[in-house]
């Protein structure tokens, strides 16, 4: 059938008594009619079945006929039924329509009770990068759908310099309320807060947990030191109910070891999301009494494994006399969480310098549980450094079966260390495990930055990191072709030109 005749067809069956044919047509005639066509579909827009008045939208929008759909698009953008307003604000997003009466439909459409339809006014309204209605646009931060505030968010945060948004961001932050007012509080900088403070302080009381989280993140970073803020923040934790405010107040009041802040702490430690966050203050504090809670914790099977990992780096960062060995013996504990935060207070102890009769039991303990396979690349960073441990280290370098223990041994090694090194790079090369191979390349690179002397059988290694150099992994590829620069050009080549990747 031509066009010609497919276009009379939908004409006639405009007229159909069944509204299905009637909604086929007015979709077929956008897809095939022309410009003389516009005024066919505007007509259907008064039909009585909203799904022919939703085709007609549908239609004019791929019709692409600009002069003729505005004022009947607009019209359908109130429609009482949603599918129609759907229709007709995605043709108006088509034809990219953009004077006034348009612009206000898509500001009524930011609170319609469709999420498409706020979806669709945020999309318009960012193509044409206006606010359309500052106060409609920064109440939809607040939307309870992600979809909806965060494009929201983005249009806001895109015309935060427009007078009019920046100063209802303002108003929002200080007077809003709900999920609305707490993301204009994250959205303000910094200087910002003193003029806030006074709504801040009042916040503290507000009923959304979430703008009263929003407001102790902010107080967070104000004052030089512990003052009226603080006191504010002490007489708000006591009564506050949310774990998650809960947790920020802790910190908040934490921030200058204020003791006031340990009560609520021990209290929270049990709350699987406070508690975490609780056990770190208490490290911050520094009293016995503080560091006490934080031992009862990490004992405390009872507790989240979360809070027993979050006290196992407070006491390793405290450096308390007896924190190796409380530590040492959580090594092996089934809980993986618990098991990472002791790593982590160990690896602190390590960096901060241990003790000498402390050295090779850390080095011996974590050495082993490298061995082991678990939480490979977590024990590497808590051994960086740690000199005792490096024969076990290179015991796993050579012999251990797993190759991600093999790949972190190597990457442990000193460039500065024996000749012995510099081989187990070189033999690094061949290893049929990709991380190895890598960490040897890598190895190489260190050696040829700090070491004076020519690397031995420089030739053989040059051709192995050459063959590298087109390996299926990106970072050894780079890895190889980095080593090659770094150990300069080959022995009597004419050029410094070699394969690359």
């Amino acid at each position: 059938m031509s066009a010609e005749h497919q276009i009379a067809h939908f004409l006639r069956e405009l007229g159909s008594p069944d509204p299905d044919r009637r909604a086929a047509a007015a979709k077929g005639l956008g897809r095939t009619g022309g410009p003389e066509h516009a005024a066919a579909l505007v007509g259907a827009s008064d039909d009585p079945d909203p799904r022919v008045r939703a085709a007609a939208a549908h239609g004019l929008g791929r019709l692409g006929e600009r002069q003729a759909g505005p004022g009947m698009l607009v019209r359908l953008m109130g429609d009482p039924q949603p599918e129609v307003r759907r229709g007709a604000s995605l043709a108006a997003l088509r034809l990219g329509l953009d004077d006034r009466s348009a612009t206000e439909a898509y500001v009524r459409l930011l609170r319609d009770p469709d999420r498409h339809l706020r979806i669709n006014a945020l999309t318009a309204l960012t193509a044409l990068g206006a606010p359309g209605d500052p106060v409609a646009l920064v109440e939809s931060l607040g939307d309870a759908d992600p979809a909806v505030w965060g494009r929201a968010h983005s249009l806001v945060y895109r015309l935060r310099d427009v007078p009019a948004v920046r100063a209802e961001v303002v108003r929002t932050a200080r007077e809003g309320t709900g999920a609305a007012r707490a993301r204009a509080l994250e959205m303000l900088p910094a200087r910002c807060t003193e003029r806030l403070l006074d709504s801040l302080l009042a916040g503290l009381r507000d009923p959304s947990a979430q703008v009263r989280t929003a407001v102790v993140r902010r107080l967070l970073a104000t004052g030089p030191g512990p003052g009226p803020v603080d006191d504010a923040l002490a007489v708000a934790l006591d009564g506050e109910r949310d774990p998650e405010t809960a947790a920020w107040l802790i910190v908040a009041l934490g921030r200058w070891s204020d003791p006031r802040a340990l009560g609520p702490a021990v209290r929270w430690l049990g709350d699987p999301v406070a508690g975490p966050r609780a056990a770190r203050v208490l490290g911050g504090i520094r009293t016995e009494a503080a560091a006490e809670h934080l031992r009862t914790a990490l004992d405390d099977r009872a507790l989240p494994g979360l809070t027993r990992a979050a006290a196992a780096v407070a006491i390793g960062e405290s450096g308390a006399w007896d924190a190796v060995w409380r530590l040492l013996p959580l090594l092996d504990d089934a809980d993986a969480g618990l098991r990472g935060g002791v790593l982590d207070g160990l690896g602190t102890l390590v960096d901060d310098g241990l003790r000498p009769w402390e050295r090779h039991a850390v080095a011996w303990a974590l050495a082993a549980h490298l061995a082991d396979g678990h939480d490979v690349w977590r024990t590497r960073d808590a051994l960086a450094g740690l000199a005792q441990a490096l024969p076990a280290v290179r015991r796993l370098a050579d012999r251990a079966s797993h190759g991600e223990v093999r790949a972190a041994a190597l990457s442990l090694l000193d460039p500065d260390g024996t000749a012995g090194d510099l081989r187990r790079f070189v033999r690094g090369l061949d290893d049929p495990y990709e991380a190895v191979r890598y960490h040897a390349a890598l190895g190489l690179i260190r050696w040829a930055e700090t070491s004076p002397e020519p690397l031995p059988d420089t030739a053989r290694v040059r051709a192995r990191l050459t063959v590298l150099t087109s390996d299926a992994s990106p970072r050894l590829r780079r890895a190889a072709a980095d080593a090659l620069d770094a150990l300069g050009p080959a022995a009597g080549a004419a050029s410094g030109r070699r394969p690359r990747p």
